[in-house]
C-alpha cells in the first residue's frame, strides 16, 4: 500500500533487516510477558512461604473470635489486678485499723478510712472490664469499651475528692492542733500505708499500659496519692517526736499539693483517651506499614482511636488504576494485616482504596461540598 512503508503482501515473511528494524518479533515479545509473569509468580510464592514460616513460629489468627479472645485476655489480666491490688490495699487496711484501736490516733484514722474507701474504687473499674466483654450490637457499634473511660472520670473524681480533703483536713489541724499519742504505732501504720500503696500502684500502671487502660493507669496514679497521704502521718509523727505539733498539718499541705500534681496527670490521661488522643509515634508506624506493602503506591489519612485497651485504625491507600475490585481489595486486606502486625495493640482496620489519578474525572467530586477531603499523598519511590 502506498505511504505504508510498513506494508507487506499476505504470506510475505518478514527479512532479518526488518526484524532489526522492529527490535523484536511478536513471539520474542510473548516471551518476554511470560517470564515476567512467571518470576512475578516465583515472587508471589516466595513472599506466601516466607509468611507462612512467620506464622509457624509465632502462630496468631485475625479471625474475629481471636480478636475477641485477646481483647478478652486483656481485661482478664486488667481484673486480676485488681483483684490483687485489692487484697494488698485490704491488708494495708486491717493492719491501719488494728493500730488505730491501740493509738488512738484521729489522723491514722482518717487515712485508714481514706484508704479503705479509695481501695472500692476497683469496684467501677472492675465493672467496666466486664461490660467491654460485652459484644458490639446495632446500638453500641463500636462494643462496651468506652466503659473505662467513664470509669476513669470517676478515678479522677476521687482524686480531686483526696486532694480536698487532705487540704481540709490539713487546715483544721493548724487552727486547732492536737497531740498525737502511740507515736512508734503511728509510724508503723504510716509506713504500711505508703509501701501497701506504692506497691499497688506499680503494679496498676505497669499492668494498664501494658493492657492499654488509661482507667488503671490513673487508678494506679490514684493509689499513688494514697501513699502519699500516708507519709504524711508518718512524717508528721516524726515531727510531732520532735516537739513540731503543727508538722502533721503542714506535711499534710505538701501531700496536698503532691496529689494535685498526679490528679493533673491523671486527669490528663483520662482526658486524651475521652478525646481520641494517640501516641503519634503509633500513626507514623502505621503508615510506615502501609508504605511497605507490595501495590501501594500512596497513603492518605490515617486515623486511629482507643475502644476501651483496643486501638482501631483507618487509613485511606493510593492502588493503581488499572486494578480490579478483587485485587484492590487483596490489597486493602494486606494492607490490613501489616498493620496488625506492626502496631501494638490494633485489633481491626478499616482500609479505604483510592485509585491513581487518571485523565478522568475526580470520583470524590461529589463529596467536595461537603467539607474538606485531604488528598492521597503518593509514596516516595
Amino acid at each position: 500500500m502506498e505511504g505504508n512503508e510498513h506494508a507487506h503482501a499476505p504470506g510475505h515473511p518478514h527479512s532479518p533487516d526488518h526484524r532489526q528494524g522492529h527490535g523484536h518479533t511478536h513471539v520474542e515479545d510473548e516471551h518476554r510477558h511470560r517470564s515476567a509473569g512467571a518470576r512475578l509468580k516465583r515472587l508471589k510464592r516466595l513472599k506466601r512461604l516466607r509468611h507462612g514460616l512467620a506464622h509457624a513460629v509465632a502462630p496468631h489468627s485475625h479471625e474475629a473470635a481471636d480478636k475477641v479472645d485477646t481483647a478478652m485476655e486483656s481485661s482478664r489480666e486488667g481484673m486480676r489486678t485488681l483483684w490483687i491490688s485489692l487484697a494488698v490495699l485490704g491488708a494495708t487496711t486491717a493492719v491501719q485499723a488494728l493500730i488505730v484501736t491501740l493509738s488512738g490516733s484521729v489522723a491514722l484514722l482518717g487515712d485508714t478510712i481514706h484508704n479503705a474507701t479509695d481501695a472500692l474504687t476497683a469496684v467501677p473499674l472492675g465493672m467496666a472490664f466486664l461490660l467491654g466483654r460485652r459484644a458490639a450490637n446495632r446500638r453500641y457499634t463500636y462494643g462496651y469499651g468506652r466503659a473505662e473511660d467513664l470509669a476513669g472520670i470517676l478515678v479522677v473524681a476521687a482524686i480531686a475528692a483526696s486532694a480536698v480533703l487532705a487540704a481540709w483536713v490539713a487546715f483544721d489541724r493548724l487552727l486547732d492542733p492536737r497531740d498525737i499519742t502511740h507515736l512508734w504505732a503511728v509510724s508503723a501504720a504510716g509506713l504500711t500505708g505508703f509501701v501497701g500503696n506504692e506497691w499497688v500502684a506499680r503494679y496498676r500502671i505497669r499492668t494498664g499500659r501494658k493492657i492499654g487502660s488509661a482507667a488503671l493507669v490513673a487508678d494506679g496514679l490514684h493509689a499513688r496519692t494514697d501513699g502519699f497521704t500516708s507519709l504524711a502521718v508518718l512524717l508528721g509523727s516524726g515531727g510531732a517526736a520532735l516537739g513540731w505539733q503543727t508538722a502533721d498539718p503542714v506535711v499534710g499541705l505538701f501531700i496536698t499539693a503532691a496529689i494535685l500534681f498526679v490528679l493533673k496527670d491523671a486527669a490528663r490521661e483520662v482526658y486524651r483517651r475521652l478525646m481520641d488522643s494517640v501516641d503519634p509515634v503509633l500513626v507514623a508506624t502505621a503508615e510506615g506499614a502501609l508504605q511497605s506493602v507490595d501495590g501501594v503506591i500512596g497513603i492518605g489519612p490515617v486515623r486511629m482511636r482507643w475502644i476501651g485497651h483496643a486501638l482501631r485504625a483507618e487509613a485511606d491507600i493510593v492502588v493503581p488504576a488499572h486494578l480490579t475490585v478483587v485485587q484492590a481489595h487483596e490489597l486493602a486486606v494486606a494492607a490490613e494485616h501489616a498493620l496488625i502486625h506492626t502496631v501494638p495493640r490494633l485489633t481491626a482496620a478499616t482500609i479505604h482504596t483510592d485509585h491513581a489519578a487518571s485523565a478522568g474525572a475526580d470520583p470524590h467530586t461529589a463529596l467536595a461540598h461537603h467539607g474538606d477531603r485531604p488528598g492521597p499523598t503518593l509514596a516516595l519511590e
